[in-house]
């Protein structure tokens, strides 16, 4: 059974049981700053296990992809370690608990086939409970298990935590004994290979704290039994399904690890367990391509591409690993082109999307191997120069500086860099370059710390939000609202009073002004309480639900509790909402232009101005810019309606409104649509007809990542203004070249070109300045110790090259059975350069430029023994450098 029909009987099992299917949120884990990826079923529901949202429904039932990455080195290493997977999930809120959450997976997996079931031998399930838990035991058995398979097991396997202080309880796990073959006798307590995980039920019945380790916490109360969040793997109930050894071996795997044995010459055979996978390496990095390939294409297709940073460098990291691993097994060529379409025609009948977007998947996908293609030919390069001075230098091992610089700054892997050490007879000091990658891991996790809130404690907003419920946003229909101080917060936590001079944070019961989020920045304004007046600077909302605005008190004070009046700027709203309403349209339009694969990446609504990033592969041609912008301004001057609406994510869909890669929706999403031309899921604040936006003009587009392109755009009052500008420059140069405004561009080229031409004949008159001499300065070298040295400084100035070409023609003109060094100085921007180029008749009595170079320079410079350079010291030391030089070979004689 594919996993296709697996997941669609598991929804169809609890939807007839009465539960709300729940579609799979992206992978992006946007609610929460501590996460990269959802990692289980259970992360798009916490809010509700925490109690800081009401659930819409009573019960739930989804299945959610997931990544999970803290074990990636031991993907196919084992038969049970993926990246990506899905986790079946129901879950329970306030409804039913351990007899009902029992019942409804027995009869799953149980049912026969032909009713909608599994179809699972009864005789071969086992489960596991908490130590204490007699309760669940006795559930077990009325179902017909009996006492012999049902484990009970500790903390550590049977008890679970969100590893916080919070719900938590025991849980209640299903095996499956997939028989002699897999290992021994005994149950999941003596081999959890052949007694297969399958499913795990979590009773929230208790809350914990003190949360040290997964077997070290302190239970500190019983919360009403009424939660339940259950996760079955969906990959591994398809390897029991389908009867295979592993999840590499099912059928949404199999067919991209089969391939790629196929392009690589190698057999794949059926490999279970640890051992046999470590004998075999070659099984491993098959293992890791059809893992990593399936994975990619997930991610992408959730809106994420490689980059640098964040999501983006965790994809970059698993492209990179799957193409490594096949060129280790000997493949030279481009591998996605051939591998990713399978492991689409694997995942698509789950997420039909895929086949939709693979255009979009594929560019991005296609042009990150190519460009790490070249960064193995590159980094190889250096490694290999990197060895070859270790062992001139007689050093056993490379340095963890280099292993860093070139994981760090070429995105060569570490892993590589060791097998070619290796090869090579040299260690890699991995500790030095563990110290540096933990050390840049700290600035990375506390910088992402510092951005995540201004209070690390949440516990303030938690209690505002817990004390009165959600904040009502009235801002869509009204600029100033009557309402109540719900809550003040200051850095240490709530307080009562704030007086004049504080910086304060409140919490209104509801408010007209609108939290930052969208890419839409804050309203500002002011609130009036009794005789206290606040000025707002910014608003946030920190914790789903809360909207918090940050103030200063101007005048008076204010208190908890006292009436206020909430007054937005009008002026900075409506302009601020002009820029949301034209980035739709430049969204829109990009992707008129460009096609359907040209979605945001990201964006920012100010007064006035608009950024906005999308996903292209390549640069925007001008001429494309042009039309973009012309067809938004024929938009305008439609006055089209904008109208706002909310309706079901279906009906949505159906309507063809665009939705965010990455971003979350509720059942309930918000449209916002300009006439007939565009239309979007949208919580921002916008204008009434297009026309009052007036005129967008784009200023400028260039590349901010690989794959992501940003355009910047002046919207209104500031798009008139900046062309009011412009016309007044173009007429200002049109009356110095005397020539009319449309002609100005082209004159203002030729003058360009001329002055460029000018500068290379005035650098050609210097570069004969500088070398005219050469012959004279080699006619007057002086003899030091029996080499002929010739120690000058060149016209300042002077170009680099010009210096560098000067060195060589003085050592060109100097007879070559005589041993000569020639030293040439430079001054520029206040400091000195060196250049020290000796023939062979010097290198041949072992004297060397770079040593030369290191000596006047105190160990700094690079180049080789027969032209080497170094500089940055004070401009007057230049007289110092050469006779330093002199002085060195008069000691080497």
């Amino acid at each position: 059974m594919k996993t296709a029909e697996v997941k669609r009987r598991f929804l169809a099992h609890f939807e007839a049981n009465g539960h709300t299917v729940v579609p799979s949120a992206p992978l992006p884990a946007i609610d929460d700053p501590n996460l990269l990826f959802i990692n289980a079923g259970m992360v798009q529901f916490v809010p509700f296990f925490l109690g800081q949202q009401t659930p819409p429904y009573s019960r739930a039932a989804s299945v959610q992809k997931c990544i999970r990455t803290p074990d990636i080195d031991e993907v196919g290493k084992t038969s049970r370690h993926g990246t990506f997977f899905q986790m079946n999930g129901n879950f329970s809120f306030g409804d039913y608990f351990k007899a009902d959450a029992i019942r409804l997976a027995w009869e799953l997996s149980t049912k026969p086939v032909e009713e909608g079931g599994f179809g699972l031998d009864p005789e071969k399930i086992w489960a596991t409970v908490y130590l204490d838990d007699d309760e669940a035991i006795e559930l077990w058995k009325r179902t017909g298990l009996p006492a012999e398979r049902i484990v009970r097991r500790g903390k550590k396997d049977n008890f679970w935590s969100m590893g916080i202080p919070g719900p938590a309880g025991p849980c209640s796990e299903l095996y499956y004994d997939r028989g002699p073959a897999y290992g021994k006798e005994g149950g999941p307590e003596v081999d959890e290979d052949r007694y297969l995980e399958f499913w795990n039920l979590v009773f929230m019945q208790n809350e914990i704290t003190d949360v040290k380790s997964k077997e070290e916490f302190t239970i500190v109360g019983d919360l009403p039994k009424q939660n339940i969040d259950t996760g079955m793997g969906l990959e591994r109930i398809a390897s029991i399904l389908q009867g295979v050894d592993n999840l590499y071996e099912i059928d949404e795997v199999k067919p991209i690890l089969a391939k790629a044995a196929e392009m690589t010459g190698r057999e794949y055979g059926k490999q279970s367990g640890h051992a046999a996978s470590e004998s075999h390496p070659d099984d491993v990095r098959l293992r890791v391509i059809a893992d990593h390939v399936r994975t990619a294409l997930m991610l992408i297709s959730d809106g994420i591409v490689p980059s640098n940073e964040g999501r983006g460098y965790v994809l970059r990291r698993i492209m990179r690993r799957a193409i490594r691993a096949i060129r280790l097994l000997g493949w030279q060529e481009p591998a996605l082109p051939i591998l990713l379409p399978i492991a689409r025609d694997c995942m698509s009948p789950s997420y039909p999307e895929i086949e939709k977007e693979f255009g979009r998947i594929s560019t991005y996908a296609y042009a990150e191997e190519e460009a790490f293609l070249s960064t193995l030919k590159a980094g190889t390069t250096i490694l290999d120069t990197a060895i070859t001075e270790s062992k001139s230098k007689g050093k056993g091992r490379l340095s963890g500086e280099k292993a860093f610089q070139l994981h760090d700054t070429y995105g060569f892997p570490i892993d590589l860099t060791l097998e070619i050490a290796q090869e090579q007879g040299l260690q890699v000091d991995q500790e030095g370059f563990r110290r540096l990658m933990a050390d840049q891991r700290s600035r990375a996790k506390a910088d992402a710390a510092a951005r995540k809130t201004g209070h690390a404690d949440l516990s303030a907003y938690r209690s505002a939000l817990d004390a009165g419920g959600t904040v009502e946003f009235t801002g869509y229909q009204e600029i100033t609202r009557e309402t109540r101080v719900r809550a003040l917060i200051g850095d240490s936590g709530r307080v009562e009073v704030a007086g004049e001079g504080d910086f304060v944070e409140l919490v209104l019961d509801t408010t007209p002004f609108y939290a930052e989020g969208g890419g839409q920045q804050a309203d500002t304004g002011v609130i009036n309480v009794g005789n206290g007046r606040l000025e707002i600077v910014d608003v946030q909302q920190p914790i789903p639900g809360l909207i918090v605005h940050k103030a200063r008190v101007v005048r008076g004070e204010v208190r908890a509790g006292e009436t206020a009046l909430a007054e937005i700027d009008v002026n900075r709203r409506k302009a601020i909402s002009r820029s949301h309403t034209a980035t739709h349209l430049v969204h829109q339009t990009m992707r008129n232009f460009l096609g359907e694969s040209a979605t945001q990446a990201g964006s920012l609504n100010a007064p006035g101005r608009l950024r906005f990033d999308f996903h292209t592969p390549g640069a925007v041609n001008p001429s494309v810019l042009f039309d973009v912008e012309q067809q938004i301004n024929e938009v305008l001057l439609r006055d089209l309606e904008v109208n706002a609406f909310v309706t079901s994510q279906e009906e949505a869909r159906r309507l063809g409104a665009m939705a965010l890669f990455g971003e979350k929706y509720g059942d309930e999403v918000r449209v916002v649509e300009v006439g007939d031309y565009a239309r979007e899921l949208c919580g921002g604040t916008h204008v009434a007809r297009s026309g009052q936006l007036g005129l967008v003009k784009i200023l400028n587009e260039q590349s901010i990542g690989s794959g992501v392109r940003r355009v910047e755009a002046l919207v209104g009052l500031d798009a008139f203004s900046f062309l009011a500008k412009e016309h007044l420059l173009v007429s200002r140069l049109a009356d110095l070249f005397r020539v009319p405004g449309e002609q100005v561009a082209d004159r203002v080229e030729q003058t360009v070109t001329a002055l460029r031409d000018a500068e290379k004949e005035l650098e050609k008159l210097r570069a004969q300045m500088v070398l005219g001499g050469a012959a004279a300065l080699a006619g007057q070298a002086k003899d030091v110790r029996g080499v002929a040295f010739v120690g000058t400084e060149a016209p300042e100035g002077a170009a680099g090259n010009d210096v560098r070409t000067l060195a060589q023609e003085i050592r060109g003109k100097i007879d070559a059975a005589r041993p000569a060094v020639v030293a040439v100085t430079s001054r520029s921007n206040g400091k000195a350069s060196l250049i020290v180029a000796i023939n062979g008749a010097a290198k041949s009595r072992g004297v060397s430029a770079q040593d030369l170079v290191k000596a006047a320079l105190s160990g700094r410079g690079g180049g080789n023994a027969d032209l080497a350079q170094g500089g940055g010291v004070p401009a007057e030391e230049a007289p110092r450098l050469l006779a330093a030089i002199e002085q060195a070979i008069a000691d080497e004689g």
